[in-house]
């Protein structure tokens, strides 16, 4: 599919995307490491505890909360400060999070206050990457663009599980043990912030703030070109946030309010909601413990089945992403994909609660479970692992952006922790029908997406007013059949010509 510009505008359109995707790549590898460190004995010596399933959940969803104080709140900062330097500074909080937790405290508090800071940073940057990268992004790309953070959150998860089993089965009983896997995050967080440096502000963003010559700039470099598809494109944006400021003077809450809005607001509400309620992720967060309720009490397999899931997780949704995230729509994909997991997960509990308890070997039948789960997480990862990013970032327009991916992506973090916090009880309570309990809420997913969710692919941020019906809406074509027509462009309505 051609894009605007030039070869190297599409290089860069694909190294930026995937570059700012790191913030996923975080995200994935810190929820990869908690299942396997409380594995350890070098963790349980150090730390001196007992109760494993309560510290477990606190360490889990310390995190998610913080994270969803900061992406709930981030947007004021990225709106003031910009998209760039609003994820350095997540980064450096970050950074100090994972400080804190690796220095030699011998103290469950001052770990768990690392876990809360790591999480304030982390959760801004979830936040803020996404709408990033939608401004940012060619249209024609912008889905495979965005589903990149569930790629990278996949990555991230994959080589988090390798780490922990490496040093598992390589490492002495030492603190050593625990504290590389846990201080390598800062590795990619410090890669993103100090890359951001060398990369341009968002287009929107500038534009947005009236700050035109450098949004042009800014498009232009992305884009390695000044071509009439590049100005149609930039006259596009101009055009589109004009016709917001004139449909709607002025910000004030109510706003929000609007029927469009408060359609879209709902949308990102329920899709972050969905993608938590596949299971899914509470499987990446709490893989080894899971994978011993259907192969028996062996922690050595049960951390190389993680890793072999993790891998599995990657792969996938990398296949997903460079071949059939433009091929597919969004709407049929999701609640296809919602009914196929209920399927295997009703599948899993059937066996496990009709077969023999397994000891310490592999039987068929915990063979064949696991399996399913394998089937259910490649399903995942070409549905609800990537979609929801790139959806719930692409459905605002400029004027609200901010507000609503932090509001998207804070429901992410917040039932990311309910369901963090709860899993590890839910296990010990209910047994393998958590699986059932899961395969319930898939249902319930693919119905609300087969009747309320509205299909994006292929469309222009700009267009996305014309799909739900909002008092901005604007006539696209027009716009751009205008632009295509002249030579020179003018940007405010002046006698100011691009460079």
């Amino acid at each position: 599919m051609g894009l605007p510009g030039t070869r190297l505008g599409a290089f860069r359109a694909y190294f930026f995307g995937y570059f700012v995707c790191t913030a996923g790549f975080l995200f994935g590898y810190d929820t990869g490491i908690v299942g396997g460190i409380l594995e350890f004995k070098s963790y349980i010596n150090d730390f001196g505890y007992k109760d494993q399933t309560t510290v477990s959940a606190v360490m889990v969803s310390l995190q998610n909360v913080g994270a969803f104080i900061s992406a709930l709140g981030i947007f004021w900062v990225s709106e003031r400060c910009g998209r760039k330097k609003t994820i350095q500074a997540a980064m450096t909080v970050f950074c100090l999070g994972v400080v804190l937790q690796v220095i030699p405290s011998h103290s469950l508090v001052c770990f768990y206050i690392g876990r809360f800071v790591a999480g304030l940073g982390l959760g801004a940057g979830t936040a803020v990457v996404p709408a990033y990268n939608a401004e940012m992004a060619p249209k024609e790309i912008r889905g495979k663009l965005g589903s990149g953070m569930q790629w990278f959150f996949a990555l991230g998860v994959m080589l988090s599980y390798w780490i922990d089993y490496a040093v598992k089965i390589t490492l002495p009983v030492s603190s050593k043990q625990w504290q590389i896997p846990v201080g390598l995050q800062m590795v990619p967080a410090g890669v993103l912030a100090l890359g951001l440096f060398g990369m341009p502000e968002s287009v929107r963003w500038l534009a947005k703030k009236g700050r035109s010559d450098e949004a042009w700039e800014s498009l232009k470099w992305m884009r390695a070109s000044e071509g009439p598809e590049v100005k149609a494109e930039f006259n596009e944006i101009r055009v589109g946030l004009e016709e917001e400021l004139r449909a709607t003077e002025g910000f004030n809450k109510r706003e929000l309010l609007e029927p469009a809005n408060r359609y879209r607001l709902l949308l990102a509400v329920f899709m972050f909601c969905g993608q938590q309620c596949t299971g899914m992720t509470a499987l990446a967060y709490f893989g080894p413990q899971f994978f011993k309720l259907l192969v028996g009490n062996n922690t050595n397999q049960s951390l190389l089945i993680t890793g072999l899931f993790g891998a599995e997780k990657f792969i996938t949704v990398g296949i997903y992403i460079l071949f059939f995230s433009e091929m597919w729509g969004r709407k049929p994909t999701l609640w296809i994909s919602a009914l196929l997991m209920a399927g295997c997960f009703i599948i899993v509990t059937v066996v496990k609660e009709t077969t023999p308890e397994p000891d310490a070997k592999a039987t068929p039948a915990g063979i064949g479970m696991v399996a399913m789960i394998f089937l259910t997480n490649s399903i995942y990862q070409f549905s609800w692992g990537p979609l929801p990013w790139p959806y719930t970032a692409e459905i605002f327009p400029s004027r609200i952006r901010e507000i609503g991916t932090s509001v998207a992506v804070s429901t992410q973090w917040l039932f990311n922790f309910l369901f963090s916090l709860v899993t590890r009880y839910m296990m010990n309570s209910w047994g393998s029908y958590v699986f059932l309990f899961y395969a319930i809420l898939d249902i319930i997913m693919a119905i609300i997406v087969f009747f309320f969710v509205k299909e994006t692919k292929g469309k222009s941020l700009e267009e996305m007013e014309t799909i739900f019906h909002s008092k901005a809406a604007f006539d696209v074509d027009a716009v751009r059949r205008e632009t295509l027509d002249v030579d020179e462009v003018n940007v405010h309505n002046k006698s100011v010509d691009y460079p």
